[in-house]
C-alpha cells in the first residue's frame, strides 16, 4: 500500500516534471553544449569537430567590451525603473486606494500601458522622438524652445535615457497593481487609530504603511530587476541598439551574435553568463529581503 501510495504521488507530479524537463532542463543542456562549440547555425553540428572548450567564455569575459557596456546600460535602465517607475506606481496606487470619485476608471487607465504591444509602443514613441517630424520637437518649437530640439534617439547623450523613460512609462502599471493590492490588505483600523493618536499623513505613511508594505516592495523590486534587465522588444523597435552601441542591452547583443555574426556558440555563452548574472542579482535581493523581514 505504501509503494502504491508513493507511486500515485509520483504520477501526479510526473506531468509537471516532464514539462519542466522538456522546456527547461533539455534546452539548458543544449545551450550549454553549444556554448562550448564554434558553430554558425547552418552547417551540420558535430560536437567533437566544433568543440573549442571555454574559448567563448574567455572572449566574452575578458575581451568583449560591448557586452559589458550592454550589461552596464541594462543596469542603468533598471536603476531608473527601480527609483522612478516604482515611485510613480506607489504614488498612483496610494491615490487610487482612497475613496475617490471614478477610482475604478483610474485603475483601468493606469493599467493600460503594460497591456499595450511593445512593438506598437516602440514605433509610436520613435515617431514622437523623431528629429525631423516628431511630436516632441513640434511641441518644443510651439513653446519657443526650439534650441532644445534634436534627434533624440540618434544622439548618444539622450538615446538611453529616452528609452529608459518609455520603459518606465510602459511598465509602471504592473507595480501599480501589486502596490494597490498590498495597500488594500492593510486594515483601515490601523489608519484610524493612528489619526486618533494625532499622527499626520507622513507619520502614518512612515510608521504604518511602509512597515506593512515591505514584502510588497521586495516583490516589486525583484520583478522590476528581472523584467528590466531582459528588456528587448522596446529597444529593438525604438533604436535597434543604436546609435552605435549606446542603447545595447544583453538580449540585443545575444541576438546580434546569432543573426548578425552567425556565432551561435558565442551567443549561447552570452546567454549563460547573463543567466548567471540574473541568478546572482536575484539571490542578493532574496538575502536582503530576508534580512529586512527579520528586522
Amino acid at each position: 500500500m505504501r509503494i502504491r501510495s508513493n507511486l500515485e504521488n509520483y504520477l501526479f507530479v510526473l506531468p509537471a516534471v516532464l514539462i519542466f524537463s522538456v522546456f527547461y532542463i533539455y534546452p539548458f543542456y543544449k545551450v550549454f553544449t553549444l556554448s562550448l562549440c564554434q558553430w554558425d547555425g547552418i552547417a551540420n553540428f558535430n560536437f567533437s569537430q566544433n568543440f573549442i572548450g571555454l574559448r567563448n567564455f574567455k572572449e566574452l569575459i575578458f575581451q568583449d567590451k560591448v557586452w559589458w557596456q550592454a550589461i552596464k546600460q541594462a543596469g542603468y535602465i533598471t536603476l531608473i525603473a527601480l527609483i522612478f517607475q516604482n515611485a510613480l506606481a506607489l504614488v498612483l496606487a496610494m491615490a487610487c486606494d482612497r475613496d475617490i470619485k471614478g477610482g475604478n476608471i483610474y485603475r483601468v487607465i493606469f493599467y493600460l500601458p503594460p497591456v499595450l504591444s511593445e512593438v506598437v509602443v516602440g514605433l509610436v514613441w520613435r515617431w514622437i522622438y523623431d528629429g525631423n517630424y516628431g511630436l516632441l520637437n513640434y511641441w518644443l518649437n510651439s513653446l519657443g524652445w526650439s534650441h532644445l530640439t534634436m534627434d533624440w534617439l540618434s544622439n548618444p547623450r539622450t538615446a538611453l535615457i529616452c528609452v529608459a523613460i518609455i520603459h518606465c512609462w510602459k511598465g509602471f502599471g504592473w507595480g501599480f497593481i501589486i502596490f494597490l493590492a498590498g495597500l488594500q490588505t492593510i486594515p483601515r483600523q490601523l489608519y484610524e487609530a493612528a489619526r486618533v493618536d494625532g499622527a499626520n499623513s507622513w507619520q502614518i505613511f512612515k510608521k504604518v504603511t511602509i512597515p506593512l508594505m515591505i514584502p510588497v516592495f521586495i516583490l516589486v523590486s525583484i520583478l522590476t530587476v528581472l523584467g528590466t534587465m531582459q528588456v528587448f522588444v522596446l529597444i529593438l523597435s525604438m533604436t535597434g541598439g543604436g546609435p552605435g552601441y549606446h542603447t545595447e542591452v544583453p538580449v540585443t547583443r545575444i541576438l546580434a551574435s546569432m543573426v548578425g555574426s552567425s556565432r551561435f556558440g558565442y551567443a549561447c555563452s552570452q546567454g549563460i553568463i547573463f543567466g548567471v548574472i540574473l541568478l546572482a542579482v536575484s539571490f542578493i535581493q532574496i538575502r536582503i529581503s530576508k534580512h529586512m523581514n527579520k528586522a
